[in-house]
C-alpha cells in the first residue's frame, strides 16, 4: 500500500538482539479470524469484479503470498513450498472460514529461514570478510521467476554472492564519497572558502565494512524477532486483497489511522507517496506543494535506501518493511530527515547520494492554482498565451459544509487566474495538469463547468452496472476561447476524467504524455478489526471509454522522463482492464481533431529543433535499453566501475548534448545532472513541454481563426 511518506523519530536500533515471541506465540486471535471472514465477505459483496474466492483463487493467492514473504526467492527452500503445498487450495478456506492456522505456518516457516540465514550472516561477518573482487562472478538482481532453491547449499552459494555485493557497494560508495569530499575540500581551499558540509561526508574514524553490515543485519534480526500475530495478520491480509486488484487494500488498526490523519492533510512528513518494489521502497509520486516537491531533490521512482534524523546516523532501509520506512520517515514539522537516495535513472545501487528535506504539513495553499502568462515570438510578432497550473483537485470541505460563501475550492481559484488572464489579453489558456493526482471529483465537474455550457462530465458504474451520471449543472461558461489541456504520466484521476471530458467534448487539445490510467472508485469499511479499502465503482469517460488501465492517450504525445513501464496503473500487479459503456448524449463544442495532421507535423518540426525535446525522446529509449540490459551486476570491482561507467558515460553524453545545444557549460559527472538548478538554464527541461504546449495553442488558435501559416514556418 502506499502512505504519505511522513511520525516522529525513529528510535535507535539495539546493539543486542532481542528476544522475541516465540514462534508458537504467534497465532492467530478469534478476533483476526473474524476479520478474515469480514474480508471474504467484502470482497464477495463489495467489490466492484466479481469475485470467487474458490480454489483457482487460492492457488493465485498462494502464489502471491510467497511473492509477499519471499519474492526473490532468497529465504524458502523448494521443499518448504512443498511441505505447503496444500495451502494451492486451501487458502480460500482460511479467509472464508477464518482457519488461519495454516497461512501463520508458512509464515512461521519463513521467519525461521530468515532467522537463520541472518545469523549465518552475522557468523560470516564474525570470521572477518576475505572478498577481493577480481574474480569473473556476476549476481542475477531479479529472482522472481527463478526455480525455488533445492537446498541450504544452493542459498549459501547465492548469499556469498550477495553479501559480496553488500560489501562491493559499500567499498565502491566510500571510495567515490572520499573522492568526492576531497574534491570539494580542494576546491574550498583553493577559493579561501570553509570547506561544505558535503566535504565532511567521510569521517577519519569510519565504521568497518563489517560493522555496517552486521548494524544491518542485527537490526533487520532484531525487528524480525519484534514479529507479532498482528504483523502476520496484516501481512496475509494484504496478500490476500492485492490478489483482487492494487487499489484495495486491508488496513490494520495502527494502519487505519495512519490513513484517515493522511485524508485530513494534517500528517507532517515530507509529502511522498510510497510503494514496496522488492526489497527497496520507491517514490511512486509527491504531493503537489509538499515538502518533498518544493525541496525538488526527490523524484519519483527514486529508491530510498537509507533514513537518518538531523544530527544523527543514517540507518540502512533495504529489506525493510514499508509501514517501517514511512515511520522512520516521519516527523514533526520542522525537523529535518535525512534520506539515502538512488535516482530513478541510476543503473547501479552504488550510485546513491544524501538529501535533505525539512518536514512540514501540506496545506491548502500550497496546492492552489496559479497563473502565468508565457510570450511566443512568431514571425508577425510576439503572442501571449495564459498558463494555469492545477497542482490537485482541492476543496475546503469543512468550510464548503459550515455555507462559508468564499471557501477555497480549485474551481474557484481557477475562475480568479482565468480572469487575470483575460485582463491581460492572452490569446489562449493552457491548463497545467501535469503531476495532478485528482482529488475531489466534485472539482473535476464544476471546474469543466467554466469551460463549457452545461452537460456530463463523467460516468461511474457500480458492481451491479448501476451507472451513474455526474456532471455540471451550471449555465453559462466563464472562458470559450482556445485551450489546451497538459498532461503526463503522473496525471491521475480526476485529472483523466477532466482531460478525458474536454478531449470527448471537442473543447481543446490534450497533450503531453499518457495519463496514470487510475480509473476506480474506492470506499472505506470497517472491519472487527482495521478497515478495509474496497474498489466499488469505475469511472467512464462520457464517450464510453475507460479510463482504467490506458489512461488519456493525449492528442499530440511527448516524450517522458517518467517510465510507463514503473509509473502507472499498467505497471501494477492485478490492475482492472479496461472496458467501455454505452455513450452518452453530449455537445460537440468543436472538432480540433481535424487540424491533428498539420498541428503534429509543425510540433515534429519544433521538436526536432529543441534540444530538450530531442533529449527527451532520446533519453526515453536509452533508459528503455539500459534497463532490460540490465539484468546481473559484477562482483569485479573493475568491471563494476567499467559498466556503471559506460552506462553513465551514455547519459551523459546524451545530458552534455542538450547542455551545447542550450549554451550551457558541459557537466563532468552525470550523476552531477541531478543537482543542477534548473532556474539557471534558458530553457529548462521542466518548461520546455510547457512551452511547446503554448506553442501548439497559438497554432491551434490561428487553424480555427482560418490564418494560413507560412510554408516551412516553425
Amino acid at each position: 500500500m502506499s502512505l504519505f511518506a511522513t511520525l516522529g523519530r525513529a528510535a535507535a536500533l539495539a546493539l543486542l538482539l532481542v528476544a522475541g515471541p516465540a514462534l508458537a506465540d504467534i497465532a492467530p486471535s478469534d478476533a483476526q479470524r473474524h476479520t478474515a471472514q469480514e474480508v471474504a465477505d467484502s470482497l464477495i459483496h463489495g467489490h466492484y469484479s466479481e469475485v470467487k474466492l474458490d480454489d483457482d483463487w487460492s492457488q493465485q493467492a498462494f502464489k502471491h503470498y510467497l511473492d509477499v514473504l519471499d519474492g526473490q526467492r532468497a529465504y524458502l527452500l523448494r521443499s518448504d513450498i512443498d511441505e505447503f503445498n496444500d495451502l494451492r487450495t486451501r487458502l480460500d478456506e482460511a479467509v472464508l472460514d477464518g482457519e488461519l492456522a495454516p497461512a501463520y505456518a508458512l509464515y512461521e516457516r519463513y521467519q525461521q529461514r530468515v532467522e537463520a540465514r541472518l545469523e549465518w550472516l552475522l557468523a560470516r561477518l564474525d570470521k572477518g570478510l576475505d572478498f577481493t573482487f577480481d574474480d569473473d562472478q556476476r549476481m542475477i538482481l531479479d529472482r522472481s521467476e527463478m526455480p525455488w532453491p533445492a537446498d541450504e547449499a544452493e542459498l549459501d552459494a547465492y548469499w556469498t554472492k550477495r553479501l559480496k555485493n553488500s560489501a562491493l557497494e559499500l567499498s565502491i560508495s566510500r571510495e567515490d564519497a572520499a573522492k568526492d569530499a576531497a574534491a570539494a575540500k580542494d576546491d574550498a581551499a583553493s577559493n579561501e572558502e570553509a570547506p561544505s558540509s558535503d566535504a565532511d561526508v567521510v569521517e577519519e574514524k569510519e565504521k568497518t565494512i563489517e560493522e555496517t553490515l552486521r548494524q544491518r543485519y542485527e537490526g533487520q534480526l532484531n525487528r524480525l524477532r519484534q514479529t507479532n500475530a498482528e504483523d502476520v495478520f496484516d501481512l496475509f491480509m494484504t496478500a490476500v486483497t492485492d490478489t483482487i486488484d492494487p487499489h484495495t487494500d486491508y488496513f490494520s488498526p495502527r494502519e487505519s489511522e495512519d490513513f484517515d490523519i493522511q485524508m485530513k492533510l494534517s500528517l507532517e512528513g515530507i509529502g511522498a507517496l510510497l510503494q514496496a518494489d522488492g526489497e527497496y521502497v520507491k517514490v511512486s509520486s509527491l504531493v503537489a506543494g509538499g515538502p518533498a516537491e518544493k525541496a525538488g531533490a526527490l523524484k519519483p521512482a527514486d529508491r530510498i535506501i537509507g533514513v537518518g534524523q538531523e544530527g544523527e546516523e543514517i540507518v540502512n532501509v533495504v529489506g525493510m518493511r514499508l509501514d517501517e520506512v514511512v515511520d522512520m520517515i516521519r516527523g514533526p514539522k520542522g525537523s529535518v530527515v535525512r534520506l539515502e537516495i538512488v535516482p530513478g535513472q541510476a543503473m547501479d545501487m552504488t550510485r546513491s547520494k544524501v538529501i535533505e528535506i525539512t518536514r512540514d504539513t501540506v496545506k491548502l495553499e500550497d496546492q492552489a492554482a496559479q497563473s502565468e502568462v508565457v510570450e511566443i515570438q512568431r514571425d508577425d510578432g510576439t503572442h501571449r498565451v495564459g498558463v494555469i497550473k492545477v497542482p490537485a483537485f482541492y476543496v475546503d470541505f469543512d468550510a464548503w459544509q459550515a455555507g462559508e460563501e468564499d471557501y477555497r475550492s480549485t474551481t474557484r481559484d481557477v475562475a480568479k487566474e482565468i480572469e487575470k488572464l483575460r485582463d491581460k489579453n492572452v490569446e489562449g489558456i493552457v491548463l497545467d495538469l501535469r503531476n495532478n493526482g485528482g482529488g475531489a471529483l466534485q472539482e473535476a465537474n464544476s471546474m469543466l463547468g467554466l469551460f463549457i455550457d452545461r452537460g456530463p462530465t463523467v460516468q461511474v458504474r457500480d458492481a451491479r452496472g448501476r451507472i451513474n451520471l455526474y456532471g455540471d449543472t451550471d449555465s453559462g461558461t466563464l472562458y470559450d476561447g482556445p485551450l489546451v489541456v497538459l498532461v503526463n504520466r503522473l496525471s491521475a484521476s480526476a485529472s483523466e476524467i477532466f482531460a478525458g471530458a474536454i478531449q470527448d467534448y471537442g473543447r481543446g487539445l490534450v497533450v503531453g504524455s499518457n495519463t496514470f490510467g487510475k480509473g476506480t472508485v474506492q470506499t472505506l469499511n470497517e472491519l472487527d478489526l482495521g478497515q478495509i479499502k474496497l474498489t466499488r465503482a469505475k469511472f467512464y469517460r462520457i464517450s464510453g471509454d475507460s479510463t482504467q488501465n490506458r489512461g488519456v492517450a493525449p492528442d499530440i504525445e511527448f516524450p517522458s522522463l517518467v517510465d510507463p513501464e514503473t509509473i502507472g496503473e499498467s505497471s501494477l500487479d492485478n490492475a482492472l482492464g479496461w472496458d467501455s459503456v454505452r455513450k452518452v448524449q453530449y455537445r460537440q463544442y468543436g472538432d480540433p481533431r481535424r487540424y491533428l495532421e498539420t498541428l503534429r507535423e509543425r510540433h515534429r518540426q519544433r521538436a526536432d529543433d529543441h534540444p530538450n525535446f530531442h533529449y527527451l525522446e532520446r533519453h526515453a529509449a536509452l533508459a528503455k535499453r539500459l534497463r532490460e540490459q540490465h539484468t546481473s551486476v559484477s562482483l569485479n570491482r573493475e568491471q563494476r566501475r567499467r559498466e556503471t561507467q559506460a552506462r553513465e558515460d551514455e547519459q551523459l553524453a546524451l545530458e552534455n548534448e542538450r547542455r551545447d545545444a542550450l549554451g550551457l557549460e558541459p557537466l563532468e559527472n552525470w550523476i552531477d545532472s541531478r543537482s543542477q538548478d534548473e532556474e539557471d538554464e534558458p530553457q529548462p527541461l521542466e518548461r520546455a513541454p510547457l512551452s511547446e504546449a503554448a506553442e501548439i495553442l497559438l497554432d491551434f488558435s490561428r487553424l480555427e481563426s482560418g490564418i494560413q501559416f507560412a510554408e516551412h514556418a516553425k
